[in-house]
């Protein structure tokens, strides 16, 4: 029996179109799915990861607007509330992380203390 969850992140419009748009290009699986996450690393302690993968015993999956995806369930507590934003301008391209759990974040935006 599969279980959706609610998601504990939300995406942006932009960032959904730009999501959608990469899985339309990298189509290499119907198994595929978002992986949103963390690891150790980086200038602040963790980094965030986004990236397509294929489902875990160890994940929860979740739907934001159409698109599957995964979360290894101890890395809620990290991210619940987070919103991923995509950013296409002059100065900045790329996805942003707004994450209300960081006690500290870098300048590069992908490392974060809590």
């Amino acid at each position: 029996m599969e279980t959706t969850i609610t998601a504990p992140v939300s995406f942006t419009p932009h960032a959904v179109a730009e999501i959608k748009r990469l899985m339309n290009e990298n189509s290499s699986g119907e198994n595929q799915y978002l992986r949103v996450g963390v690891k150790g690393g980086g200038c602040s302690g963790m980094t965030y990861v986004l990236g397509f993968d294929n489902k875990t015993e160890k994940d929860n999956q979740f739907d934001i607007e159409g698109i599957p995806c995964v979360m290894e369930k101890s890395h809620g507590i990290y991210l619940m509330g987070m919103e991923v934003d995509w950013q296409d301008g002059l100065n900045s391209r790329g996805f942003t992380f707004n994450n209300p759990n960081a006690s500290k974040t870098c300048g590069c935006g992908t490392s974060f203390a809590v």
